[in-house]
């Protein structure tokens, strides 16, 4: 396609290709060196170094209603926008996302980068060392020489000539609709990565400084009831001898051997409390780096969502960098700052109610609407008397939700066994029974991996696609429809709240994290649950999801209740081993807030009114 139908194609009065370089400090903002930017109606360059951007309250192009913005990881460049002051682009085209799109599922052999889309086009590309020489440059900081200034300058250019030979390339395979939502949501995505999660400083310098002393202790304190480590070693033998005192069943490799890896552990930990504190233990002593926690200088958490990353188009922030992402006690270091509050925010039972919405499966939506649908798929399968409570069959129910969610995920009878420390007799059991009583949505279900096995694919209701091989993972495929759909609202949401002027710290899975001053917070939570709901009857075609509340006021914290025990025990080492660290916090000063979930419809303005606007 020929630069003149790229224009034409395009219903914009300006279409802006942009590209920044910068550098960027662990858990700061980006600070932009230099920018390239072209005007390809008009072919109009701008090159701008540092101290010019720095004197310009605006950027040096139009991102108003008309006007399009083209980059590729476009999250980075608004970042760029946020640091100078600068407003968010009104339309964004992200090629990087729409690579991801038409890629997901086959073979990127370069990458997913841009270099690497370039390639996948066959188109030309500067050379891999001259790119990550002028990258080590512009991270270097200044001074910059004349030469070395102009030779960014170039290099940035480079990038911004990459685009448009891209677009031409890519632009009919895009739908610009759906790709300019994707779009908006990169935009939202470099606000909440600008605003960052507030984290308790203070705490964090005191466990990165006693990190190994803490860790000796830790396997004295936690291991004192399991016996598995020798030294610092876990050892395979003593833990099968654990798992067969306490009757845990436990995945074994083709090989026979347990397998040890913490996918399985942090599976099996969900199902067996008495799991939950060895993996924490063993994620503590391998896994953990304290000191790649990405924190600014200004207390907060920052580093690159990573959006679309996923197959399902879910964000995949770094494990090691992201608070959401290391070992769960660890996020008791979130502290809202003095007079300000947080508030985590997240849709309840979100899986179970997106797929009985998308199969429109009628008893799985009643079971849904009562507030408790795996006590209700209890009572449809006539497991427990109508009258039943959370409180009379607890243990039922656990049962229930179990199977409701191995469903999600395809688990057969050993796997799900395995999952619920039960006999394969009874997992067998529990899924017949699940699909006896929703037979609409198995069909639905069966349906899904039909299509992708015939037709090569799958799509969401905004159009995130995945091509599917012919040797495809089944259970993947049958719980891509729920997952990516899940991606979908958690996006929109997001979209939502922010542009409702609502601080939102981080999406995470199927929550949003937002701050607010005390005053306010109140309204805030309201304003959130009501984004949310909005996003989910889009998504779902006018079903609405529930959402639960946790909110923190300071001087308390977040506590995730996984984590909660790992967390007082590591803050009693602390107070053990140096008593005079009396700012570090006290397990007494632990709170969890107040858990209020909201049932009430959305209200308030938006930019979309149904599907069919998107």
């Amino acid at each position: 396609m020929p630069a003149t139908a790229v224009t034409d194609a395009l219903p914009f009065r300006e279409i802006v290709l942009f590209d920044f370089e910068f550098s960027v400090l662990d858990g700061e903002p980006p600070r932009p060196r230099c920018l390239v930017a072209r005007e390809m109606r008009s072919g109009r360059e701008l090159r701008v170094w540092e101290d010019q951007l720095r004197a310009g309250a605006a950027p040096p192009y139009d991102v108003g209603g008309d006007v399009l913005v083209v980059a590729y990881y476009a999250s980075a460049e608004i970042g760029c926008h946020l640091a100078l002051g600068w407003p968010v682009p009104s339309n964004v085209l992200d090629l990087y996302v729409e690579f991801r799109l038409a890629t997901n599922g086959l073979e990127t052999p370069c990458g997913a980068g841009l270099r690497g889309a370039l390639i996948y086009y066959g188109l030309d590309v500067i050379g891999a060392s001259e790119k990550d020489e002028m990258r080590q440059l512009a991270l270097r900081g200044g001074p910059w020489t004349d030469d070395e200034r102009t030779a960014l300058l170039d290099y940035c250019a480079s990038d911004v000539d990459a685009l448009a030979r891209l677009l031409p390339v890519m632009l009919p395979r895009i739908d610009l609709p759906r790709a300019l939502l994707r779009g908006r949501f990169m935009g939202c995505a470099a606000v909440m990565e600008h605003n960052g999660v507030p984290v308790d400083t203070t705490t964090l310098i005191t466990l990165r400084e006693r990190w190994s002393t803490i860790q000796e202790r830790l396997i004295e304190r936690i291991d004192s009831e399991y016996g598995v480590f020798e030294g610092r070693t876990f050892k395979l033998e003593r833990w099968a001898q654990y798992l067969v005192q306490h009757d845990i069943p436990w995945p074994r490799l083709p090989s026979g051997q347990l397998a040890l890896d913490d996918d399985t552990f942090r599976e099996m930990a969900r199902g067996n409390a008495a799991v939950a504190p060895i993996r924490e233990l063993r994620h503590a002593l391998s896994q953990m780096r304290l000191a790649e926690l990405a924190v600014g200088v200004d207390g907060r958490n920052r580093t690159l969502l990573s959006a679309f990353r996923a197959r399902t188009g879910r964000n995949q922030p770094s494990n090691t960098r992201f608070i959401f992402g290391p070992s769960t006690w660890l996020r008791s270091l979130i502290s809202p700052p003095v007079g300000h509050g947080l508030a985590y925010v997240d849709w309840s039972q979100q899986e179970f109610g997106i797929a009985a919405a998308l199969s429109q499966d009628a008893a799985m939506m009643t079971a849904y609407s009562t507030g408790d649908p795996y006590l209700e798929f209890a009572r449809q399968a006539r497991a427990v008397p109508p009258d039943a409570t959370k409180t009379s069959h607890g243990m039922v129910r656990e049962r229930f939700k179990a199977c409701a969610l191995a469903t999600m995920f395809g688990m057969g009878p050993d796997s799900f066994a395995q999952r619920i420390g039960s006999s394969t007799a009874e997992a067998r059991a529990l899924l017949d029974a699940h699909r006896r009583t929703y037979p609409t949505f198995w069909k639905w279900s069966d349906a899904a991996v039909d299509h992708a096995m015939l037709r090569g694919w799958l799509h969401t209701t905004f159009g995130w696609r995945i091509s599917v091989g012919k040797d495809a993972n089944h259970r993947s495929l049958r719980n891509f429809p729920v997952q990516a759909n899940g991606a979908e609202m958690l996006r929109l949401a997001c979209c939502l709240a922010v542009e409702r002027g609502i601080k939102v710290c981080a999406p995470i899975h199927d929550a949003l994290l937002v701050e607010a001053p005390l005053d306010q917070l109140d309204e805030v939570v309201v304003a959130t649950q009501a984004a949310m709901a909005m996003a989910s009857e889009i998504v779902l075609d006018g079903f609405q999801l529930r959402s639960d509340v946790k909110v923190v006021r300071y001087p308390d914290r977040y506590v995730d209740p996984r984590g909660e025990r790992m967390w007082t025990t590591v803050l009693n080492i602390v107070r053990e081993t140096d008593p005079s660290s009396a700012e570090v916090a006290t397990p007494a000063a632990v709170c969890t807030g107040a858990t209020a979930p909201v049932h009430g419809r959305s209200s308030g303005p938006s930019s979309f009114s149904s599907e069919g606007d998107l």
